[in-house]
């Protein structure tokens, strides 16, 4: 009896799975969702600099400039933990969303399998294309899903309706009118 509970517990992935869930397909968001962070980091490393503008020399430049470091690690870590640990989790019964903002706010969205309607995506504009991130577009019965920023978004959605199709779920890639609730963007 212990060797049952022991494999069930290898076999979750998440905290939130189910006993006789199946992971299929997990993704996150492209890394360009952490860009204010990076910003904010660099500028963190230039700030480091200030002290070698007061007493120009060598000691005090490199001092200053790995404190920049040190602070623009900790400027960024809250980015890359928001990105790291919100994640998109497909199972063999519902698409799960986590979503962790910041250090101690992380919310969960269930939707099963069997109300998905319809499965598009959108890669618009210039940095979109060229850095391989777009929108994922899901039609339920009760709204929408949009995922913005998802990191190959073409690759998802076939991925996404090839689950579909195994679990005996037809879903369109054709757009259903109708009122939706949007992903919230990271900021």
């Amino acid at each position: 009896m212990a060797k049952d509970t022991t494999e069930a517990a290898e076999k979750k992935l998440f905290k939130e799975q189910f006993e006789d869930e199946d992971v299929l397909l997990v993704f996150r968001k492209h890394p360009v969702v952490m860009r204010k962070g990076l910003v904010l980091a660099s500028v963190a490393v230039l700030f480091g600099t200030v002290p070698a503008l007061i007493k120009p020399e060598f000691s005090w430049f490199f001092g200053g400039l790995a404190g920049g470091f040190i602070l623009s690690g900790l400027v960024f870590l809250p980015f890359w933990i928001s990105w790291h640990f919100s994640v998109y989790i497909v199972t063999n019964q519902r698409l799960i969303q986590i979503t962790q903002k910041g250090l101690f706010h992380r919310s969960m969205v269930g939707l099963g399998l069997n109300q998905i309607q319809m499965v598009n995506y959108e890669i618009a504009g210039l940095q979109e294309t060229l850095l391989g991130f777009g929108t994922i577009m899901i039609q339920t019965f009760v709204g929408s899903l949009t995922i913005h920023e998802v990191h190959k978004p073409a690759l998802i959605q076939k991925e996404l309706l090839e689950i579909l199709r195994e679990q005996g779920i037809s879903a369109s890639t054709t757009p259903v009118t109708g009122q939706g609730i949007e992903d919230e963007d990271q900021e």
